[in-house]
């Protein structure tokens, strides 16, 4: 009679014991809502650092900004390109040296004179003030004259 009992009751902590033991690690690997369990616990990955952008890239990006504005034609947008390529790959260089504030002011100014004699002597009078313009502005298109009539009209109609 004994063996029995401790039989039976073996039985009914067996059968108590595996659903709980299937919520806790789930059903072949898998969580109650369907999802894959990993045995390896997750960990965050450090963030990677962003990689500089390089002149090219940066020149790249604002290109469409700058054509747009002036209105350049392929063989512009490609001198123009250069140009500017050239002259921000120089500051780079500046800041990687690392010159001192008073000395990196100066040779920012002297990049920025000859940046601006190149750009000059490559585009039209009306292009390279429209482009003086466009820097001034942080980026933003100007608008013309024409353009500030029209919207003013509209608006007070």
């Amino acid at each position: 009679m004994r063996t029995t009992t401790t039989f039976y009751l073996t039985l009914l902590i067996l059968l108590l014991a595996v659903p709980a033991l299937q919520a806790q690690y789930g059903r072949n690997g898998y969580d109650m809502y369907g999802r894959r369990q990993s045995i390896v616990p997750q960990t965050n990955e450090p963030q990677k650092k962003a990689e500089p952008m390089t002149a090219e890239e940066m020149v790249e990006l604002e290109m469409p900004k700058i054509t747009d504005a002036i209105g350049l034609n392929d063989f512009e947008q490609a001198v123009l390109k250069s140009i500017l390529t050239k002259y921000v790959q120089q500051r780079i260089e500046t800041q990687i040296l690392d010159l001192g504030p008073e000395k990196t002011r100066e040779v920012f100014e002297s990049i920025q004179l000859k940046q601006d004699e190149e750009l000059k002597a490559s585009l039209s009078e009306d292009q390279y003030n429209a482009l003086k313009e466009y820097q001034k502005n942080g980026g933003k298109k100007v608008k013309s004259k024409k353009e500030k009539r029209k919207k003013k009209k509209n608006s007070n109609d």
